[in-house]
């Protein structure tokens, strides 16, 4: 029997089912006799005191994983929502709700009102508050959470969905994968098994009632689909794959913090995107960091961050590097990324409304702040600029003038930067591709965003599983889009890389290298694997293999031509 969902992570596992079947708490919707209100406020403030401390403390033993730890420091700050507690308080004086009762309805009419948005991180966010829902209700209660901190070895845990603080708290040496028949790419799930590279499939529907506690299951991340109890043929198949790319994995490990080469000594420039400066991560493995993705900053944030605040950062990840290039790109909010303390436009469309760059014109005084915060950090290490969203020369032109504006500022003032930083853009809008030559005449480099440009040149939402078929990174018309930016940036004698998930996909490692590129910037998880395969093909090989997708009529023809090369040399 078969379930499909969508892959995450990505690789094969083949272990045992362990069904996760959380606590569940009903809550009795009971009201309090008059003249005990105060009893009630005060358990829930116990409640809300115990779960504070409970979280504050799990913040702490994760202080070492900062994707963890963030987590539950994100709960922590739904348990001092105002709004909230205001709710709980008048649902307890006025309609004289028990403890547990205020705490449920409260706290249901929140999940309800955010899992509803479009914005899939949002959405994801009522998670959170499921939990901390639950966390509360067990102190009120005196009942125990179940957690999946001892597991079998080998286990392959099947839940409906699972809390943050379920992946968080997850014993991760003794589980093979995760299969959850909620949950997309943006959820804690899916961020989880990414970050420790374990095999899941998520909106697997139908798991928790087709699979039995012990059931042999194979989970193929990399096709989204899940196998029950398997004949043996089809398992000996899964097993000998498994092989194949746990030795590859293996390999790819040791190749992490070797130069990039192809097979013929061509040297490739291997990057890493920086999505945080409290990780390092590749830092020693890398030769640049194609991409520092600042929303960060903006969206951990409880306020705008000021200019200090954003060079002390800047300069921290710089001294960090040691030297090495780093490309910080410009703040890239709206379309899926929002921020809770400031309000941006109601649109019915964000991913083509007034984001990134755009958002930056209207708003000048965020867009000064972070350009001189940047070009103060510059005087310690080697910095450069990148602006989002790039669909015209005359966005280009409009923000190289903002930041020689800036640059101007700082002269004036006095104030050491780098007098060689150097400005480029980010082409991920499809009519900033097709003046690719035009670009490359002004600008100073390019980094090409596969992501967007993909979702905005096949008019499918990269989220949305729904469209993910029209999605199509490995299309003729894709690759052709692609290598025509690499050749005008390159005969322009400018820089050009990728920063998109395409640049950490050996698949596409040998079709990249064979349109030209030679910069590529990735998760640090993915630099072995990239200069693994890279080794295997000569330039010449790669172009080969370039030129026949450029060629080919469709997505399953490319996919079958990078396969067939793949396997020559597997």
């Amino acid at each position: 029997m078969q379930i499909k969902g969508v892959g995450i992570s990505g690789g094969i596992a083949i272990g045992k089912a362990y069904k996760f079947q959380p606590l569940e708490i009903v809550v009795e919707h009971k009201c309090c006799e008059e003249g005990c209100e105060d009893e009630q406020q005060l358990r829930c403030d116990l409640a809300k005191k115990a779960a504070k401390e409970q979280l504050a403390a799990l913040t702490e033993e994760m202080k070492n994983q900062p994707d963890k730890a963030k987590i539950f420091a994100a709960q922590q700050e739904f348990l001092e929502d105002e709004e909230i507690d205001e709710m709980i308080h008048d649902a307890v004086y006025y309609e004289h709700y028990s403890a547990e009762w205020a705490i449920e309805s409260t706290y249901d009419q929140f999940i309800k009102i955010i899992s509803k948005s479009k914005n899939a991180l949002i959405a994801e966010r009522a998670a959170d508050l499921r939990d901390v829902k639950l966390r509360l209700l067990c102190f009120l209660t005196g009942k125990k959470k179940k957690d999946l901190k001892h597991l079998p070895e080998n286990s392959v845990i099947v839940a409906k969905d699972l809390l943050p603080s379920d992946t968080a708290e997850m014993d991760r040496e003794n589980v093979a994968a995760i299969v959850t028949e909620e949950g997309g790419s943006t959820s804690h799930s899916a961020i989880i098994a990414k970050s420790y590279r374990i095999p899941a499939v998520l909106g697997a529907v139908g798991a928790m009632s087709q699979v039995e506690d012990e059931n042999l299951l194979v989970v193929d991340a990399d096709e989204g689909i899940v196998e029950i109890s398997p004949e043996a043929s089809l398992l000996e198949n899964y097993k000998e794959r498994k092989t194949v790319a746990d030795r590859d994995a293996e390999i790819a490990e040791s190749w992490a913090g070797k130069p990039a080469y192809t097979a013929d000594g061509v040297p490739i420039c291997a990057g890493i995107n920086i999505g945080s400066h409290k990780n390092t991560d590749g830092y020693e493995n890398c030769d640049y960091a194609g991409l520092l993705r600042t929303e960060f900053l903006y969206m951990d944030s409880n306020h705008l961050p000021t200019e200090e605040e954003q060079f002390n950062i800047y300069k921290t990840i710089l001294q960090n590097m040691k030297g090495k290039p780093v490309t910080l790109r410009t703040l890239d909010i709206g379309g899926d990324k929002t921020l809770k303390y400031k309000e941006l436009p109601k649109e019915a469309n964000p991913f083509l409304g007034r984001r990134a760059l755009r958002l930056c014109f209207d708003e000048p005084e965020i867009f000064r702040t972070q350009l001189r915060a940047a070009y103060r950090a510059s005087a310690y290490g080697k910095l450069q600029i990148m602006f989002p969203m790039v669909g015209s020369i005359d966005d280009w032109r409009k923000a190289r003038d903002f930041a020689l504006a800036v640059r101007k500022e700082l002269e004036n003032e006095h104030i050491d930067f780098d007098r060689e930083l150097k400005l480029g853009v980010m082409i991920e809008i499809p009519s900033a591709a097709i003046i690719a030559d035009k670009l490359a005449r002004e600008a100073d480099f390019a980094s090409i965003g596969t992501n967007d440009l993909c979702q905005y040149l096949c008019a499918a939402d990269r989220l949305e599983p729904s469209v993910k078929d029209y999605y199509q990174t490995y299309s003729p018309a894709f690759v052709r889009v692609l290598g025509h930016i690499i050749k005008q940036f390159t005969l322009a004698g400018k820089e050009v890389s990728v920063c998109g998930e395409m640049a950490g996909a050996h698949t596409a490692t040998a079709l990249l290298a064979g349109l030209g590129l030679r910069k590529f910037s990735m998760a640090p998880s993915s630099l072995g694997k990239v200069k693994y395969t890279l080794s295997k093909y000569t330039i010449e090989q790669c172009e080969q293999i370039a030129a026949m997708a450029c060629n080919a009529e469709t997505q399953a023809d490319v996919m079958e031509i990078l396969e067939k090369e793949a396997k020559k040399r597997a």
